[in-house]
């Protein structure tokens, strides 16, 4: 809606054409639109927010995964104590003993295997 920006105009004007292989009885279809809308996003993503999550970043993005975040943990004001539950927690991994491993057998039984 609207007047496209910059970084849209090629793909709206047919210049970014998709690349897309039909799927088998689609052959006669033409694809809906003249670009494949996720280059269309990744090209929205570095016009938008200076950096891209696919593909070969540019001398002037930004290192997103040089980008710190703030997180939090939620959990219930009167639920227990996070060191009481942690403690709780691997006292009952402790008593769980070693992990055990299965594959499947060719009848479909599973077998124990050792280790990893």
């Amino acid at each position: 809606m609207g007047e496209p920006l910059p970084f849209e105009r090629p793909y709206w004007a047919g210049d970014r054409p998709a690349d897309i292989v039909p799927w088998p009885g689609e052959e006669d279809e033409p694809y809906a639109l003249p670009f494949h809308p996720l280059e269309l996003g990744e090209d929205a993503l570095r016009a938008l927010c200076g950096f891209v999550q696919e593909g070969l970043p540019e001398p002037d993005d930004v290192d997103a995964g040089a980008i710190g975040l703030y997180g939090f943990h939620v959990r219930e004001s009167r639920g227990p104590d996070p060191v009481e539950q942690e403690a709780q927690l691997r006292k009952a991994a402790k008593a769980m003993g070693p992990p055990r491993f299965y594959t499947l057998s060719p009848d479909g039984s599973l077998i124990e295997r050792d280790g990893l």
